[in-house]
């Protein structure tokens, strides 16, 4: 290696056959060719078919013969497996079901809603309805009140109070952690309702309207 030249531009000279280490290599710990260091390998060519167990210099003679390179794809296997495939397109087939993967991960948040012991109905059906609210949308919801002073003699108003929550949000919430109590602070954590996949929640049915007595016959 000529000295001053970038890692991401060097290159190795292994039994006259040059191969280029660019980052994505480097990252991915990936053995290609040369650098493949088990004595024997079980083989799958570029069909899928498998060409039984070979030493990695026979291998490496049938990918060269082929244009293709030789990739561990199961280092941990015994023997290792490697396939006859072109390298940069297995690294684009990587790249590309990774970012899918992740696209599929659902970071889910807590997000907190908090009371207090002089609650006002009001306030509490706002809060309330933030709470579902943040439960449809797939986060969970921590509840939280904080006594202040005297009210810690009175820790069954905020009791009370968190349990009417977790009663009046029914089926868009399943308790995680139940009502405690951490210094000052009563909390509790409620997790989205787990529907099947592509259910959506019920839209609330609309208030019924009281029926009129029917009225009486008159008389003839």
């Amino acid at each position: 290696m000529n000295v001053g030249s970038s890692p991401a531009k060097a290159r190795n000279n292994f039994g006259g056959c040059t191969i280029a280490l660019d980052k994505r290599s480097a990252k991915s710990f990936i053995r290609i060719n040369d650098r493949i260091r088990a004595r024997e390998i079980r083989v799958i060519d570029e069909n899928g078919e498998q060409l039984g167990i070979l030493a990695p210099f026979e291998a490496l003679k049938i990918a060269r013969e082929r244009g293709l390179d030789l990739v561990e794809v199961s280092p941990n296997a015994i023997p290792p497996v490697c396939r006859i495939q072109d390298y940069g397109r297995f690294l684009y087939e990587k790249e590309k079901s990774d970012r899918a993967a992740k696209k599929k991960q659902k970071i889910i948040v807590v997000k907190e809603v908090k009371f207090s012991v002089t609650v006002d109905e009001h306030d509490y059906q706002t809060k309330k309805n933030q709470a579902v609210k943040f439960l449809a949308g797939g986060d969970k919801v921590k509840a939280s009140l904080r006594f202040r002073g005297r009210q810690m003699a009175h820790r069954d108003l905020g009791y009370n109070i968190i349990n009417r929550l977790i009663q009046d949000i029914g089926d868009s919430g399943v308790v995680e952690f139940m009502p405690r109590m951490e210094g000052t602070i009563l909390h509790a954590i409620i997790a989205p309702s787990k529907r099947p996949e592509g259910q959506k929640p019920k839209p609330p049915a609309p208030p019924q309207q009281a029926q009129r007595p029917a009225a009486p016959p008159q008389a003839q």
